[in-house]
């Protein structure tokens, strides 16, 4: 992260042959303020500290149905960021209504067009992003308007047995 920053206050003659972009600088201060407020059931990783558009958030949460689980999202954030959301993908097999099989996630703050006043705007930020992905597995997991039919149903139908697949799903593919 401090590479990148240097790079922003180089001598004027290396500006010239090399220019940062909008979403890199934004990224400079917003990677800084999502690290010092990461709600402590996340970790980010960079693997690479000089690019800070392509990273990975963890979340472990501490109670509810996937307690004990760990659960990575990888975050690519597009160069005309801040205009348009970051592209978020689940890589853990997790049985979740608000989480595809496939790693899709359905989070309003994350839609581009939102019929609300819910989903993206240029004023949000990564730290916004991080505690909506990890308020998916709290306060706005949502059984009423899944993006996984499948897992709400499950639920509606027989909660007890949507949670022995959550704890098998964990057991499964989540357990590190």
């Amino acid at each position: 992260m401090l590479n990148l920053k240097s790079k922003l206050s180089t001598s004027p003659e290396a500006s010239k042959s090399s220019r940062i972009s909008i979403r890199d600088k934004l990224l400079l201060r917003e990677v800084q303020e999502m690290e010092q407020y990461l709600p402590k059931t996340c970790t980010s990783n960079f693997e690479d500290p000089n690019i800070l558009h392509d990273f990975t958030i963890t979340i472990c949460p501490d109670e509810g149905f996937w307690l004990g689980g760990h659960f990575r999202f990888h975050i690519d954030v597009p160069e005309d960021y801040n205009i348009v959301p970051p592209k978020v993908h689940c890589k853990t097999r997790i049985w979740h209504p608000n989480i595809s099989e496939g790693g899709e996630v359905c989070l309003s703050l994350l839609r581009q067009n939102s019929l609300d006043s819910l989903g993206w705007a240029p004023t949000r930020t990564l730290k916004d992003v991080v505690w909506g992905l990890n308020s998916l597995f709290t306060d706005l997991l949502n059984f009423e308007d899944p993006l996984n039919v499948d897992a709400a149903d499950h639920y509606k139908r027989n909660s007890d047995d949507f949670k022995a697949k959550v704890t098998d799903f964990i057991l499964r593919y989540a357990k590190r």
